[in-house]
C-alpha cells in the first residue's frame, strides 16, 4: 500500500469528484447523506472484482434492510470502461449499486488505499476494500491482505458485520 495513512473509523470520507455515467460530470460521495457501502476494486473486467461485485447487486435488499442508503463500487478506471462494465454486471437495469470511475486514483489516493499493481493491471489502481461510512464519517474498513482474493469484503461478510 501507499505510504499515506490508512483510513479508519472516525475518519471522515475524502471531499474528492469521483464520475458516474458521465466522463465529463463528477459528483462527491463525501456528500452523501445516510448509511453507505464504498466497496473498492482494482480493475473492472478483471475476475476477481467481476466475481466480487455481483454479491452486492444480488444483496442490495438485504443492506437496505439493515440500514443501507447506497453501495458504491469505486474503481481506478475510467468512466467509460466503468459504464460497461456496469452494463456487464447489471444489464439494462436500473441498480441501487452505483458504479463509480475514480480515473486518477485521488479518492482511493486519498483513503490510503492505493497499490501498485503495475505488472498485473499496468499502473496503480485500488486496492481491494470495503468501507461503511454514514453521512460522510468512515464507521467500519475491510482491506483485503491480498487483493487477488475476496474474503473480508466479500457481500456476504459485510453484510453479516451490519
Amino acid at each position: 500500500m501507499s505510504s499515506v495513512a490508512v483510513v479508519k473509523p472516525g475518519d471522515n470520507l475524502p471531499n474528492i469528484p469521483v464520475k458516474e455515467d458521465n466522463p465529463l460530470g463528477s459528483t462527491s460521495i463525501h456528500d452523501l447523506q445516510g448509511k453507505i457501502i464504498i466497496v473498492g476494486v482494482p480493475g473492472a473486467f478483471t475476475p476477481a472484482c467481476s466475481s466480487q461485485v455481483p454479491g452486492y447487486l444480488e444483496n442490495f435488499e438485504k443492506f437496505q434492510a439493515k440500514g443501507i442508503a447506497g453501495i458504491y463500487v469505486i474503481t481506478v478506471n475510467d468512466a467509460f470502461v466503468v459504464k460497461a462494465w456496469k452494463a456487464k454486471l447489471a444489464g439494462d437495469n436500473a441498480t441501487d449499486v452505483h458504479f463509480i470511475s475514480d480515473d486518477r486514483a485521488a479518492f482511493v489516493s486519498a483513503l490510503g488505499l492505493v497499490i501498485d499493481v503495475t505488472p498485473v493491471l499496468g499502473g496503480h489502481r485500488s486496492h481491494r476494500f470495503a468501507l461503511i461510512a454514514d453521512s460522510g464519517k468512515v464507521e467500519k474498513v475491510f482491506v483485503e491482505e491480498d487483493p487477488g482474493q475476496v474474503t473480508v469484503t466479500a457481500a456476504d461478510n459485510v453484510l453479516n458485520t451490519l
